[in-house]
């Protein structure tokens, strides 16, 4: 039986990706938490790989900035060439993504310049509209090794589990999926606290490894930040078996 590996935030480090998935077993269904994209240098790379092999992946908090300020950008482009850098998204590896596209370039005296090319617009215009797409959770039928439903999203969603059906609470339960910082929720949580279904899910970097608790599994390892010790990996989640597989970051030297 194929093996269910869910994968931690990649941020655009696409070749520690293709290092970790030559640890996995070769036909292994790989699940993403998302954030593929944002601050390494091949975000279109990652994305490029999910779409062509047609991996699960849940909509990150990168995804969504890059949604929000992805359009204005091409608007300013396409209207004047003019290019505007304090937004959210540009401040946290939105500039590297936009350079994977080939659609900004760094100039010889620090400062970008936007690049008006058709066919790298058309490009992320079509990987926009795959953003669109991208679900908040994934919720399942492979059971975790506990016994319990598995619920795969982009930050720790138990809190809001229970509202996710709510229509008053839509944009909240969103927020929830995508934002909300692991320390928010464990100062909420009981110590007794027995979740209906395992979270399995990123957003919080984690040192060294990932955590594992009997309710949930924060895989993020901090892929992307590579000048601290405690971080710079790229993690995988089994969760059949509950075995977790960590790959270095390519471009740390030992």
């Amino acid at each position: 039986m194929k093996k269910h590996y869910v994968i931690g935030d990649v941020h655009g480090e696409y070749q520690t990706l293709l290092a970790l998935i030559e640890k996995l077993p070769k036909d292994a269904k790989l699940i993403f938490v998302g954030d593929l994209i944002d601050r390494g240098k091949e975000s279109k790379e990652v994305i490029a790989f999910v779409k062509e092999h047609k991996h699960q992946v849940v909509l990150g908090n990168h995804e969504n900035m890059m949604l929000e300020y992805g359009y204005k950008f091409l608007e300013n482009l396409q209207r004047d060439g003019s290019f505007y850098r304090n937004n959210m998204w540009l401040y946290n590896g939105g500039i590297e993504t936009l350079i994977s596209y080939g659609l900004l370039e760094k100039n010889q005296d620090g400062f970008y310049s936007p690049i008006n090319n058709k066919e790298k617009i058309s490009e992320f215009k079509s990987d926009l509209e795959w953003i669109k797409k991208l679900p908040l959770y994934i919720k399942l039928d492979t059971p975790h090794s506990s016994g319990k439903e598995v619920v795969i999203s982009h930050s720790n969603i138990l809190k809001a589990w229970d509202t996710r059906n709510d229509r008053n609470e839509k944009e909240r339960f969103k927020r929830s999926a995508i934002w909300s910082r692991e320390v928010e929720y464990l100062l909420d949580l009981s110590p007794d606290y027995e979740g209906e279904v395992f979270n399995i899910y990123g957003h919080t970097p984690q040192s060294f490894k990932p955590k594992i608790t009997k309710n949930y599994a924060n895989i993020d390892t901090g892929c992307c930040y590579t000048e601290y010790d405690k971080y710079g990996r790229l993690s995988a989640y089994c969760i059949e078996s509950g075995e977790v597989v960590v790959q270095k970051n390519v471009r740390i030297t030992e």
